[in-house]
C-alpha cells in the first residue's frame, strides 16, 4: 500500500513510524503484547523469509496496513533465521510501566541484531570467528578492521587498491558484516561480493571514542586508526553499550604473511574440500587435534595466513620441537586443556550481561586448570613458553567466589532461579525463605499477632482485589 503522512495514522503506528525512520534497513520487531508486530514492507518481506502469514490491522486509514507477527517467547528462533539470510534486525520493547504511562506507552529500540554482532552460543560454530569487518579507502589502499563480537579480537588488514584483493581478504575471512562509508560505490562492491552473502552497513563516524584508544595505542598510521573507529561506532550503535571485553589491535603487515587468494584456499583445500565443500578431508580437519574451540579458531587463522617471517617461523618451529621432545609434559598439558572452555566467548557473554550461571561454571572451571598448565610450561626451557608463563595469572579468588556463590548444577535460564548457594547472602536466604514458605510465614505471623493482640478470632484473609488483609 502506499504510504500516507505519518500524522494520517493511529498514535501507536505514529510511533512505529518515528522509530522506523532511524532504522530503515532494518527489520523492525514492535512489541505488542505477547506478540513482536512487523508492519508495512516489513511484514510483507518477513512473512516471505520466514513464511507466515501476512494480515492486515487498521491504524486510522482507508486501508489497513500490511501486518505479521511472532510469539515473543519464541522470537529467538524467527530473528536466527532472518539474520542468517543476511537481515538485519531491531528489537523495539516498552520502556515505562503501562499503569504510569500518560497517554501511549514510550517504546524505544533495545537491541539491534545483525549478521556480524551474533554472540547467543547457540547461533555461533565454536570453531569459526563470526566476523564483522569496516571498509575504508585510504590514499593507495584498502583498509579491512575486522573484529569477533563474541570473542573480542580485533584485527586490521592492509591491501592494494583492488577489488578483487580485497575481495579474496573479506571471504577468506568469512566476514559476513561489512560496515562501509555512505560514499563508497554500492554497485561496484555489490557486484564484486555478489557470489557471497555479506550485508552491507554503513556507517561515517571515524572520530575513536577515548575509552577505546588503548586498544590501539601502539598504532600510529593515522588512516588505520579512522578505519577501526568506523568499526567501533558501528558496534557501540548497534549493541548501545560499551565494549568492555574488545582485545587490543592485531595489524597485519602483508610482508610477514603469505597472502593467499580465495581461489588458492579452495584449489589446496585448506579449509574445506573442492568438491563437497565439506570440512572432512581439508588440510585444517586434518591438522584439527586443538583440545579447545580458541585452538581451533587460531589454528584455522595460521592456516589462512601463514608466516613468511623466517624468524616468527623458527620460534614457533623451537617450541613445537620443545614439546615433542617433552612428552609427558605436553600430555599433562593437553589433559589440562581438556578442562578449559571457551573462555573467549564465556567472557563476551558475561561482558554483554548475557551469561548464565553455568558460564560462570565453567569460567570456573577453565581457571582452575590454569596453575597446572602454568607450572608444566614453566619446565620447557623455550622463549616463546616463558612469555606464555608470564601471561598466565593468578586467578584463585575469582574460583573461590564462583564456588561459594553458585550452586553445583545450576539451571540453564537464570529466569528459573536457584542459582546462589544458601549461605551465601542472608538477606537473599530470607527473601527466598519468604518466596518458598509464605504460607507457613502467614500462619506464624497469623498465631503471633493473635497472642500480641489477645484477639482470639483474629485472621488473616485473602482475596484477589485487595490481596492479603
Amino acid at each position: 500500500m502506499e504510504m500516507l503522512d505519518q500524522f494520517s495514522y493511529t498514535p501507536m503506528m505514529q510511533q512505529y513510524l518515528e522509530i522506523k525512520k532511524d532504522y530503515t534497513d532494518f527489520i523492525v520487531f514492535f512489541r505488542l503484547g505477547d506478540f513482536y508486530e512487523m508492519f508495512f514492507t516489513d511484514a510483507i518481506l518477513a512473512s516471505k523469509e520466514l513464511e507466515i502469514v501476512l494480515t492486515g490491522r487498521d491504524a486510522g486509514v482507508s486501508e489497513r496496513v500490511p501486518m505479521c507477527g511472532v510469539p515473543y517467547h519464541a522470537a529467538d528462533l524467527y530473528i536466527e533465521r532472518l539474520i542468517s539470510k543476511g537481515f538485519k534486525v531491531a528489537i523495539v520493547e516498552q520502556v515505562e510501566d503501562p499503569s504510569l504511562a500518560k497517554g501511549l506507552v514510550r517504546r524505544e529500540v533495545v537491541r539491534l541484531i545483525t549478521p556480524g554482532t551474533i554472540i547467543d552460543e547457540g547461533s555461533l560454530d565454536a570453531k569459526t570467528n563470526n566476523f564483522i569487518g569496516a571498509l575504508t579507502l585510504g590514499k593507495n589502499r584498502y583498509i579491512l578492521a575486522y573484529c569477533d563480537l563474541s570473542t573480542g579480537v580485533n584485527a586490521i588488514v592492509t591491501t592494494p587498491k583492488d577489488l578483487e584483493i580485497i575481495k579474496s581478504e573479506v571471504m577468506n575471512l568469512e566476514i559476513r558484516e561489512l560496515v562501509i562509508s555512505s560514499d563508497v560505490n554500492l554497485r561496484q562492491l555489490r557486484s564484486s561480493l555478489e557470489d557471497r552473502t555479506i550485508t552491507l552497513s554503513l556507517c561515517d563516524q571515524t572520530d575513536l571514542p577515548a575509552i577505546y584508544r588503548s586498544l590501539i595505542q601502539e598504532v600510529y598510521d593515522k588512516e588505520l586508526i579512522s578505519a577501526f573507529a568506523r568499526l567501533v561506532n558501528y558496534l557501540i550503535k548497534t549493541q548501545k553499550r560499551e565494549l568492555m571485553h574488545m582485545q587490543k589491535v592485531e595489524v597485519f603487515e602483508s610482508v610477514k604473511y603469505l597472502n593467499l587468494d580465495n581461489n588458492s584456499i579452495k584449489n589446496l583445500e585448506l579449509i574445506e574440500t573442492y568438491r563437497e565443500s565439506t570440512k572432512k578431508g581439508s588440510l585444517f580437519w586434518l591438522l584439527d587435534r586443538c583440545e579447545t574451540a580458541m585452538g581451533s579458531r587460531m589454528l584455522k587463522q595460521s592456516i589462512l595466513r601463514p608466516l613468511v617471517d623466517k624468524t616468527k617461523i623458527l620460534d614457533r618451529l623451537a617450541f613445537v620441537e620443545a614439546l615433542n621432545d617433552n612428552f609427558i609434559v605436553r600430555e599433562e598439558i593437553r589433559e589440562s586443556l581438556k578442562q578449559v572452555y571457551d573462555l573467549e566467548r564465556i567472557i563476551g557473554r558475561i561482558s554483554f550481561g548475557n551469561a548464565n550461571a553455568k558460564d560462570l561454571q565453567n569460567l570456573k572451571r577453565s581457571l582452575r586448570a590454569a596453575p597446572l598448565i602454568k607450572s608444566r610450561l614453566e619446565t620447557i626451557k623455550n622463549e616463546l613458553a616463558t612469555v606464555l608463563v608470564a601471561d598466565i595469572g593468578d586467578y584463585s579468588e575469582m574460583c573461590d567466589l564462583i564456588d561459594r556463590a553458585i550452586v553445583d548444577n545450576p539451571p540453564l535460564s537464570i529466569k528459573e532461579g536457584g542459582i546462589i548457594k544458601k549461605g551465601f547472602n542472608e538477606e537473599l536466604d530470607n527473601i527466598r525463605d519468604y518466596a518458598l514458605s509464605g504460607k507457613d510465614w502467614i500462619q506464624k505471623f497469623e498465631s503471633a499477632e493473635r497472642e500480641r493482640t489477645g484477639i482470639k478470632k483474629l485472621k488473616i484473609g485473602y482475596n484477589r482485589v485487595f490481596g492479603y488483609y
